[in-house]
């Protein structure tokens, strides 16, 4: 849309709740989380990384959950191969939040064009799980190499003591983590040696 709100456009579709994104830092491509339906399982959907590479593309709400999953309601003589696949699968109901790519030079040149991902942790599942930070790493097409726990500790014998909301890459390289759960900004840097948690 314009800045004076005229003009929108739909850029694409099948979204059901995304929280996060950003913009490839070479290819300008954009990512972004999305939260997985509830109440189909403990253990379905995946929140999902999704990459928009054109406009008009159709992520799959509410007809496909995580690529391959059709809805138990929606899904019936609908293809889940119709529609974007995810990048990479977050785990279910994790509530994958806040991302941004990492474009600082403090950290080790392996995070480099890198997402931190904040999962906020699920509320709807019997055995928690998310409550942290992880890193995305990607290949050269964009796809996504591997991912992995960054920032732990939130959860404790099946409980939070914290919950990442998001995450933001400061001038100098260090990395800021929000927590909605103890109130607290928390500040990664690292020295060449170990990285330290403020």
């Amino acid at each position: 849309m314009n800045l004076d709100g005229s003009g929108s456009e739909t850029y694409v579709r099948g979204v059901r709740n995304s929280v996060g994104f950003d913009f490839h830092p070479v290819t300008k491509e954009l990512y972004f989380t999305d939260n997985g339906r509830d109440w189909l399982s403990e253990d379905l959907p995946n929140d999902e990384l999704n990459r928009v590479t054109k406009a008009g593309q159709h992520f799959g709400y509410p007809y496909c959950h995580q690529g391959n999953v059709p809805d138990d309601q929606f899904g019936w003589g609908r293809s889940c191969s119709d529609y974007e696949a995810p990048v990479a699968l977050l785990g279910p109901h994790t509530a994958a939040l806040g991302m941004r790519f990492y474009t600082g030079k403090m950290f080790p040149a392996a995070y480099r064009n890198a997402i931190f991902i904040a999962r906020h942790g699920s509320w709807n599942k019997t055995t928690k799980l998310g409550g942290d930070v992880i890193v995305v790493k990607l290949n050269p097409d964009g796809s996504v190499k591997s991912w992995e726990p960054f920032m732990t500790g939130f959860l404790q014998d099946n409980n939070y003591i914290g919950r990442p909301v998001d995450v933001e890459v400061l001038k100098d390289g260090s990395l800021l983590v929000s927590d909605d759960y103890a109130g607290a900004i928390y500040r990664i840097s690292y020295d060449g040696r170990r990285v330290a948690e403020r």
